[in-house]
């Protein structure tokens, strides 16, 4: 079995205060501590190993169990009857080989690992010696002054890249590193005082495990039989997970021949098999949430049950498959009785009311009397239960979660929706709700958003137009209309396309008479002078709009990057424009006396008119052309490409031409383009349309404003 490393706690005996190591242990598992390390660097072995025994006691399974250093200790514990998982070791503690020897294969061993050196050391190792490295400081912490030099988030993201191992990051923790950390590649947060002195472990605990789970995609098992129609059983179930935001595995409990019109006939694998397949996930996947539907028989009630005992995953959510829609039975009296049973080993219990009714032993009549039902169930598996009241006669279906342990009960009132698309609408809900839960939501959001997503497929399955007999519910359809079907291309791909769609606009370019006469010295001045003219009159209205970008940029990288755009455009182009057209004067009014040709207007227009919808990623691609073009143009002239007479110090316009080559503004312009790609390739499809066309359009402008002097019937 992998260990799940998600929130470890590493045990202070000062920091625990006077509540103590063994009641602050009691309730961050409570909270959602998965293992625990006992360190306590005074004690003698004998009291190590009598902490262990009462921690064993407290932590009853629901979390791994470790100690630091004191292997002996360890091993005496065992000797007591405690379940004392393994041991974490220090570079300078006693040999790891000798630990795996004396605690056997299954024990869990960790070590400590900062350097480089030291995760080479591990390499060196046997296979299966280690399973975990602790891997810090991440930054300096009180709780250990001999630490050695912090590591910081990339110093960490360093040594990982490094192993195959995980690795669990420690030192100066807290909740604000949980993304960074694990996008790093840590597989779990070690935490000392954020715990220990935590004035409540159980919320600290739980808010550490909220974040983690957002912050990745969780990895959902669903345990039930097969539908061969899709609408049940573990197909809807890994549609259900895939449309919330999960990672679906399934373990197949029964396989059924059956269509939406029925079942014609149930196949129970050998329970053996069964437990194969689990062991085989457990063994390779951590498992952070699981969904129970269809257990056939005593015997594989009974394997699930055993491999929940073992594995203990975080999250479970149990559907209790017992009445058909037809009202029938599905489970003989043993195995209703040993599902019963399994029912304790649930977070969450998710019966329509015939099983509700079946599990409380009693007819329910009416929703106040299911919610009585719900309530005493609850309270004698310790588990939240929540009733579907989509079996009520009428318009109102309403649902409700009933945890009496903790104190809950919130109805989520709902209208009925006519449809006979039903199929699979119990299996869909209960792994939605287990991925949900598995995201880090409450139990109370967690349900209500299964909920929206559930009425949504359920309007929508009519549209699928599956089978003649109760259909299944449209599982991505509201995925499929918010997102679309396009997949969504990397910033490099976005960059060679929209280049590739300004061939035509740069060779029409290449081809102007102004560009070909600026490029061999044979443009007149008249021609020249009107281009720096309109040019001028452009910058000076293209800089409000790069102004524009900038205060709409969501980083403040971008936002400095466009303002220092802005600033170049007045203050550097502009004065080199004032040099041809007003020497002497600098930049005044004079420099602006032209009036706009209408080439230069319609450019204007239509940059203003992209900065006034507001959309900064449509701003920024329709200014990428001015950057783009003009580089690239720039590049091509001061390498010869239109001959050699362009990089000539003798050329009248030698002193124009060098500015297309600045290397300045070659950086800028890559800056330039990689805001726009990025932003392209993380917008929806749509969205990426639109900043699409406005950059043609201005592309298209560009090719009209090089164009301009020669419109406006100059010759060479």
């Amino acid at each position: 079995m992998i260990a799940d490393l998600s929130l470890y706690l590493v045990t202070d005996p000062e920091l625990c205060g006077e509540r103590g190591v063994v009641e602050t242990v009691r309730q961050a598992v409570d909270g959602g501590v998965r293992i625990v390390q006992l360190r306590d660097k005074t004690a003698t072995d004998a009291e190590i190993a009598a902490q262990l025994v009462a921690l064993a006691h407290v932590i009853d399974g629901r979390a791994l169990l470790v100690v630091n250093d004191r292997l002996d200790a360890a091993l005496a514990a065992r000797e007591k009857g405690a379940t004392v998982d393994g041991v974490h070791l220090g570079q300078g503690d006693a040999s790891v080989l000798h630990a795996r020897e004396a605690l056997g294969p299954d024990a869990v061993i960790g070590l400590t690992a900062n350097s480089a050196e030291h995760f080479e050391a591990v390499r060196a190792l046997p296979a299966g010696t280690v399973d975990y490295l602790g891997v810090g400081v991440i930054r300096p912490t009180s709780t250990k002054p001999d630490h050695p030099p912090a590591l910081g988030v990339e110093g960490f993201r360093a040594l990982v890249a490094t192993t195959d191992l995980p690795c669990v990051a420690i030192g100066g923790v807290n909740i604000d590193d949980t993304e960074a950390l694990r996008d790093a590649g840590a597989a779990g947060l070690a935490v000392v005082s954020a715990l220990c002195a935590a004035p409540d472990p159980v919320q600290t605990a739980a808010s550490f495990v909220s974040r983690w789970r957002a912050a990745g995609t969780p990895r959902v098992l669903s345990i039930a039989g097969s539908d061969p129609s899709g609408g049940a059983g573990i197909q809807a179930d890994l549609k259900s997970i895939a449309a919330n935001g999960g990672y679906g595995m399934a373990v197949v409990t029964a396989l059924t021949a059956q269509n939406t019109t029925g079942v014609r006939g149930v196949h129970v694998p050998p329970t053996s098999f069964l437990r194969d397949q689990l062991d085989a996930l457990s063994d390779d996947i951590i498992v952070d949430a699981v969904k129970i539907g269809m257990l056939a028989n005593v015997e594989v009630i009974g394997a699930v049950a055993e491999w929940l005992d073992e594995v203990r995953p975080p999250i479970v959510v149990l559907d209790p498959v017992m009445i058909a829609t037809s009202g029938d039975r599905l489970l003989d009296e043993d195995a209703e009785a040993a599902l019963r049973d399994l029912l304790g080993r649930a977070d969450v219990v998710t019966p329509n009311l015939g099983e509700l009714a079946a599990l409380a032993g009693r007819p329910i009549s009416g929703w106040n009397d299911a919610l009585a039902a719900a309530e005493g169930l609850s309270g004698d598996i310790g588990a939240a239960v929540l009733v579907k009241g989509g079996h009520l006669d009428g318009d109102d279906v309403p649902d409700a979660l009933v945890d009496v342990a903790r104190g809950v009960l919130t109805e989520y009132p709902g209208t009925r929706i006519r449809t006979a698309n039903t199929h699979g609408t119990g299996c869909s809900l209960s792994s939605a709700l287990a991925t949900r839960l598995a995201r880090g939501e409450t139990p109370v959001d967690a349900v209500a958003s299964t909920r929206s997503w559930l009425r949504e497929s359920l309007r929508a399955g009519e549209g699928l137009q599956v089978g003649r007999g109760h259909g299944p519910i449209g599982h991505f359809a509201g995925l499929w209309q918010r997102g679309g079907l396009d997949t969504a291309p990397t910033p490099a791909q976005v960059r060679s396309d929209w280049w590739d769609r300004t061939a035509e606009v740069r060779r029409r370019i290449d081809e102007l008479p102004f560009i070909r006469g600026l490029a061999d010295g044979t443009l007149a001045r008249e021609p020249f002078l009107f281009y720096l003219a309109q040019d001028a009159l452009y910058l000076r209205e293209y800089s409000r709009v790069l102004a524009a970008a900038s205060r709409l940029a969501p980083t403040p990288h971008e936002q400095a990057f466009w303002a220092r755009s802005a600033e170049g455009a007045i203050v550097g182009e502009l004065e080199l424009h004032a040099s041809w057209l007003t020497p002497g004067e600098g930049v005044d009014d004079a420099t602006f006396a032209v009036a706009p040709a209408p080439a230069t207007v319609a450019y204007l227009d239509h940059l203003r008119s992209v900065a006034f919808g507001g959309d900064y990623a449509e701003l920024i691609a329709a200014v990428l052309p001015c950057f783009w073009l003009y580089s690239d143009l720039g590049q091509r002239l001061h390498a010869g490409a239109f001959g050699e007479y362009a990089r000539d110090a003798r050329h009248p316009y030698a002193s124009w031409l060098a500015t297309y080559a600045d290397p300045a503004f070659d950086v800028a312009t890559e800056q330039a383009i990689a805001y726009v790609a990025e932003a392209a390739a993380a917008s929806s499809t749509d969205r990426r349309a639109r900043m699409l066309r406005v950059f043609e359009v201005s592309s298209a402008h560009e090719l009209a404003f090089f164009a301009a002097p020669f419109a406006a019937a100059f010759s060479a």
